[in-house]
């Protein structure tokens, strides 16, 4: 069900301490049907801010989705294609928030000629991934604060050399 009072938007400084409110109540209240409370805690150990934080966004192209001017949600696109963080506040996930975010960011990267999208997807995020077409490459078993974590290397291609040629192609035959 998607919810037409949410607005997505460029990332705003001011606003880096929320995201980070929303990271972290994501990982530890969101993720319970899939990490246990060790595995959540080791995640994210505390509410991520300061200007560390702020820097770590800014440094990626960040969107954000608002909610009567609050952020909900947001992903972040680094110039490789690398989506690090994509995450939703639990009180409104599976609102279609997330396809929405995606949404904007794939199209930024298609705009910017990316060849491919890829992530190390928690469970959380990679049944929207797969939604939007991605492919799973691996699962993985990483360790975050001597705890095991599973994740999902995933990744989609978004430029199809082949697709073009075919597509001129077709136009130098028409």
């Amino acid at each position: 069900m998607q919810d037409s009072s949410i607005e997505i938007g460029d990332f705003e400084a001011s606003e880096a301490d929320q995201l980070g409110v929303i990271f972290f109540d994501a990982v530890r209240k969101g993720a319970t049907e899939f990490y246990n409370v060790e595995q959540r805690q080791a995640w994210v150990s505390k509410t991520p801010s300061g200007p560390n934080w702020a820097s770590r966004l800014a440094a990626q192209k960040t969107v954000v989705a608002r909610k009567a001017g609050l952020p909900v949600g947001f992903m972040t696109l680094d110039r490789d294609g690398y989506i690090d963080l994509a995450f939703v506040a639990p009180e409104h996930q599976r609102q279609g928030i997330g396809v929405n975010l995606y949404a904007r960011i794939e199209a930024l990267a298609r705009a910017a000629n990316m060849t491919r999208l890829h992530s190390q997807a928690s469970y959380l995020v990679r049944g929207l991934f797969e939604q939007q077409g991605w492919e799973l490459v691996q699962e993985q078993q990483i360790e975050r604060a001597g705890t095991t974590l599973t994740n999902f290397l995933m990744e989609k291609r978004l430029h199809d050399p082949v697709q073009r040629i075919n597509v001129a192609a077709k136009s130098e035959h028409s």
